[in-house]
């Protein structure tokens, strides 16, 4: 190593423990937030390398990671985007290529996913002029249940994609049943759900394609970025055309002519020996990650295990301090799962003399962090209500959701003090409002 390099490096590290807030918890002053990334020295000083090295597009890091991502999962290829909402768009987007011939969606072909989520799930169904079928969820876990898909199949029915709400997963085995036996295709949105199982099987394996984000508030965090992971080397090769601007050629940007056919392809009407680096098989995109964010991704990795062993263990502490408290819905894992949550999930019984609005009012008064069930009802938003979808069933408890539902965090960060004090919290302002 670089002398100079070493010495910023072992700087970096002390410039890291500089940095270290040991000041005590203090109930009702310290921000009790959500969600975070909870960074350390090893990924403090992967960026700064990754900086020193003037990584700045993506490349060995970003390669490094795929690979070990994928293997982590057990899939055979992952491509990194630079979001989890991109990995969405390609995942999606991928089913409508040509390639697929016969079996390719095209406009007017339909997709069944849930009304209570993140707009993310539904948009690239939207973007590629498909029709969102929307389902209900359950109370307690907040997804749905294959009864209620295989309920919304329909002639014009190609597609499934649906996310596993807060980490829990849907019944996804069974889903996945549904899927073969109808010929359709299944797409996980695993972006909240890294390390949770279902009969003890890896969320993101299920599916045809799959997808993860690395927003900070995630398991892995790369600030931004995403990956969409698939077995299947058609799709994979599907995927990395649509990421790399819609280019046939599968050669790394930086490289001349590796595959040493460069100038020996005829496609479409181009003459003969056009060169294939700029060659466009799709209609694609640049949405590819940078190897500083990938470099990151790396010694987060490292820590996935741990943290999601902390989720779970803060999930299960904040369960049972809150188990019997009158007025309230808590979350409950679907059966044969065992979720790496990524929020603690409260609904507010409609029949309680007290609000949601109140008891959340409460909480942020004493710094304690909520958000909403993300989107609750995606029907009643403005962006949705001109665009075509159907709805099978009622979404009663859509609506339950939107009215009365919202999480608290169980990220690693958190401390058992801080959980304690939002159990007492939660508990003071049921009781004083009983």
């Amino acid at each position: 190593m670089n002398t100079h390099k070493g010495l910023i490096l072992d700087e970096t590290v002390k410039y890291h423990q500089d940095l270290q807030d040991d000041r005590p918890f203090v109930p009702g002053t310290t921000e009790i937030w959500p969600a975070g990334a909870v960074l350390d020295e090893a990924d403090r000083t992967a960026l700064v390398e990754a900086a020193l090295e003037m990584r700045i597009a993506a490349g060995p890091s970003s390669r490094k990671f795929e690979s070990r991502f994928a293997r982590t999962l057990g899939l055979r290829k992952a491509h990194l985007t630079n979001s989890g909402s991109s990995a969405n768009l390609l995942a999606l987007s991928a089913f409508t290529s040509h390639l697929l011939e016969d079996r390719r969606l095209v406009a007017g072909d339909e997709v069944i996913t849930v009304a209570a989520g993140f707009p993310t799930t539904v948009n690239p169904i939207i973007q590629n002029g498909l029709v969102p079928v929307f389902v209900d969820v359950e109370l307690g876990t907040y997804n749905t249940t294959a009864a209620r898909v295989a309920a919304a199949i329909g002639p014009r029915t190609r597609a499934i994609m649906i996310a596993h709400a807060l980490g829990n997963p849907f019944e996804v085995a069974e889903i996945a049943q549904l899927a073969a036996d109808h010929d359709l295709y299944l797409i996980e949105d695993n972006c909240d759900a890294v390390g949770s199982t279902y009969d003890g099987r890896l969320t993101g394996t299920f599916g045809d394609i799959t997808t993860v984000s690395f927003y900070p508030a995630h398991h892995l965090s790369m600030g931004e970025g995403g990956c969409v992971l698939t077995s299947n080397l058609a799709l994979a090769r599907i995927v990395e055309s649509l990421r790399d601007w819609g280019r046939d050629c599968w050669c790394e940007p930086g490289e001349t002519n590796k595959c040493l056919k460069r100038f020996n392809y005829q496609m479409g009407t181009l003459p003969e020996g056009y060169d294939h680096k700029y060659i466009f098989s799709h209609i694609g995109y640049n949405l590819k990650a940078t190897d500083l964010q990938a470099a990151l991704g790396l010694t987060q990795l490292d820590k996935l295990d741990r943290f999601c062993d902390a989720r779970r263990r803060n999930w299960k502490r904040l369960r049972e301090g809150l188990d019997g408290v009158a007025h309230l819905v808590l979350p409950e894992a679907t059966e044969r799962s065992d979720p790496s949550w990524f929020g603690f999930a409260l609904t507010v019984d409609p029949d309680a003399p007290f609000s949601r609005a109140a008891l959340v009012d409460f909480l942020e008064q004493r710094k304690i962090g909520t958000r909403r069930l993300f989107a609750g009802n995606l029907t009643r938003h403005p962006a949705y209500l001109d665009r075509e979808f159907r709805v099978v069933g009622d979404l009663t408890n859509s609506d339950i959701v939107t009215a009365q539902t919202f999480w608290v965090g169980v990220y690693p960060a958190l401390t058992e003090e801080m959980l304690d004090y939002v159990i007492a919290s939660v508990k003071e302002f049921v009781g004083a409002n009983s």
